[in-house]
């Protein structure tokens, strides 16, 4: 058997069983993989855009950008930014759900006797471990830019496992998407449409304090703002979050948890649910 190929022999019945679930998982995830290396194209928005982002707002942007309390504004950029090179894989996940809806496949997977989350689950963690590479991308492009972290190893993996934790449940959103869209077209747009403010309208590469009145709450507890300021304040970076009073800025860690958790209980069984019911 192939990571690719799939078939009744190969995913035996007892769905219901915890092992059976795990080997569908795996078997799927190898499926998802291998497509990967057929087409390394795909891994672009986690490789080729987060160099792009990082030297446009570092040198373009950068320079005109005051922080609140002083710092690198390099330093700054890197928390923001790493957060938007790993929720940006959501639009994507929506995009290749929608290809595998349109294409037959989900209805082939949904006539095997195996497990309805096994299929979305598997999607999720392979979309992880390209995430993975993203953070690597974007952590490797900072230190070339000046981005240096001042604070000890541990701190440094909570920020990165906060970061991940917080891409992994943006992902089901995007699997949700993915369902209730019909092409890959309208999924990559809206996508684009939802994302785009969800990542400028936050403190990723501006301060909060800089922004109208009126939508400075907005920012204050915006996920991806939380997430920005979590980030910079484990890597011992420039957080002028710290000046603002919100509960998100000031409990930043706690908040991306909280955020995370609440995605992954609303949009994980929500994805379930659509697909169980897709084409009903």
């Amino acid at each position: 058997m192939t990571a690719t190929t799939l078939s009744a022999a190969d995913l035996t019945t007892g769905r219901g069983s915890p092992a059976q679930f795990l080997n569908d998982v795996w078997v799927l995830t190898k499926r998802s993989i291998a497509r990967i290396r057929r087409e390394p194209e795909t891994l672009s928005e986690v490789t080729i855009q987060p160099v792009m982002f990082v030297l446009m707002f570092a040198y373009v942007f950068g320079g005109a950008i005051a922080l609140p309390g002083g710092g690198n504004y390099h330093e700054y950029l890197i928390g923001g930014m790493l957060g938007m090179s790993l929720a940006q894989t959501a639009p994507g996940t929506a995009v290749a759900v929608v290809s595998d809806m349109s294409t037959g496949l989900i209805d082939r997977f949904r006539s095997l006797p195996m497990s309805r989350a096994a299929v979305l689950t598997a999607r999720t963690i392979a979309d992880l471990l390209t995430q993975m590479i993203g953070a690597a991308v974007v952590a490797g492009v900072g230190l070339a830019i000046g981005w240096r972290v001042h604070t000890g190893p541990g701190d440094v993996i909570e920020a990165f496992a906060l970061a991940l934790l917080f891409g992994y449940a943006f992902t089901w959103a995007g699997v949700c998407l993915g369902m209730v869209l019909r092409s890959p077209e309208a999924a990559q747009q809206t996508g684009f449409i939802i994302f785009l403010p969800l990542t400028f309208i936050s403190s990723a590469f501006v301060p909060i304090q800089g922004m109208p009145g009126w939508l400075q709450p907005i920012a204050e507890w915006n996920p991806m703002s939380s997430l920005a300021a979590a980030c910079r304040q484990l890597f011992g970076n420039p957080n002028p979050a710290a000046l603002v009073d919100a509960w998100p800025a000031q409990h930043a860690e706690l908040a991306v948890v909280c955020w995370s958790l609440a995605m992954l209980a609303v949009f994980a069984p929500l994805a379930v649910h659509l697909y169980r019911n897709k084409g009903r």
